[in-house]
């Protein structure tokens, strides 16, 4: 497997993101280790709060979360997917699958011993947080849920995302910058753009972002669907609280927290919502979906 590594220099003076960065060598049985990136801010003995990311972005899609997520005493930890922000970059597509991604994240979990997590999950980030949650439920005390879901092949997949599958695989160019913006209803500066941008200084550090897509199981022999459907009747039966807190202006998923909501059992009576946001809904809003978390933890009296 050839890595690549994207030079520190990329990552220097990025708009609202001065975290300090931290590393771990995760691994998935049939490949060598690989260094994840991950921020982790506050205190240590603080209630821990996981941000999963999805496709195209990084760590730095949370940048105006963490903050207050801090300073009400959480212990914030955003990962970067392997392939993304400052993590690891395979050079191959093929060295991508569903399977490694899912493997890579549970090895990140169990190097730094995390438990009692609230997650919060977007885009890829719930394809592989939700099986992790399925998987290892001890670990959560709480889901969160923003655009995104759990695909089990059992529905064609939309015309919208069939057309995206196919310009992430072919297009010339593939901005992220440029793609959370397109994914937004608010403007995205340059000085933005270039943040997300950051990863990748040219063509080769991208498979990763043209993998992903490729990788949604849409069809019922697709090696992920099995799993996924595991994955999917034990939500069914999770019954810890879960949250959906949607941008209602996604054309693609800004309507799948409902089949989340009647599914599974945590959801019930929970302050779910749509904002003001589409499928980039932490750059559009992330301030208020902090605020919205706190307030949730605060109203069922869960322990900060």
């Amino acid at each position: 497997m050839d890595l690549l590594r994207t030079p520190d220099a990329r990552f220097e003076n990025l708009t609202g993101y001065p975290f300090e960065p931290n590393y771990v060598d995760v691994v998935a049985p049939d490949c060598p280790p690989v260094r994840m990136h991950y921020v982790d801010e506050g205190p240590r003995d603080g209630a821990p709060i996981v941000l999963l990311h999805g496709e195209p972005t990084w760590s730095y899609l949370y940048r105006t979360m963490i903050p207050p997520l801090v300073r009400a005493g959480h212990r914030v930890l955003a990962p970067d997917l392997v392939g993304f922000g400052r993590s690891d970059k395979p050079a191959d597509a093929e060295d991508y699958t569903y399977l490694r991604h899912v493997q890579w994240v549970t090895s990140w979990f169990e190097a730094l011993n995390l438990a009692g997590v609230t997650v919060f999950v977007q885009d890829w980030g719930s394809l592989i947080g939700l099986r992790i949650v399925a998987e290892q439920g001890e670990r959560f005390e709480r889901v969160v849920v923003a655009n995104g879901f759990l695909p089990t092949a059992d529905r064609p997949a939309p015309l919208a995302f069939r057309a995206w599958r196919a310009f992430a695989k072919y297009s010339p160019w593939l901005s992220a910058g440029r793609i959370v913006g397109a994914g937004t209803v608010t403007r995205v500066s340059a000085a933005v753009r270039a943040g997300y941008d950051a990863p990748f200084p040219d063509k080769r550090y991208q498979a990763g972002a043209r993998a992903f897509p490729q990788l949604v199981p849409t069809s019922a022999d697709d090696p992920a669907v099995s799993a996924n459907r595991a994955a999917w009747a034990a939500l069914g039966r999770w019954d810890k609280p879960f949250l959906a807190l949607f941008g209602g202006r996604d054309p693609i998923l800004g309507r799948a927290d409902q089949p989340l909501i009647r599914h599974i059992p945590g959801a019930a009576g929970q302050p779910h919502a749509r904002l003001p946001g589409s499928h980039f809904v932490q750059e559009d809003c992330g301030p208020d979906l902090a605020a919205r978390i706190l307030a949730w933890e605060a109203d069922v009296g869960l322990q900060r």
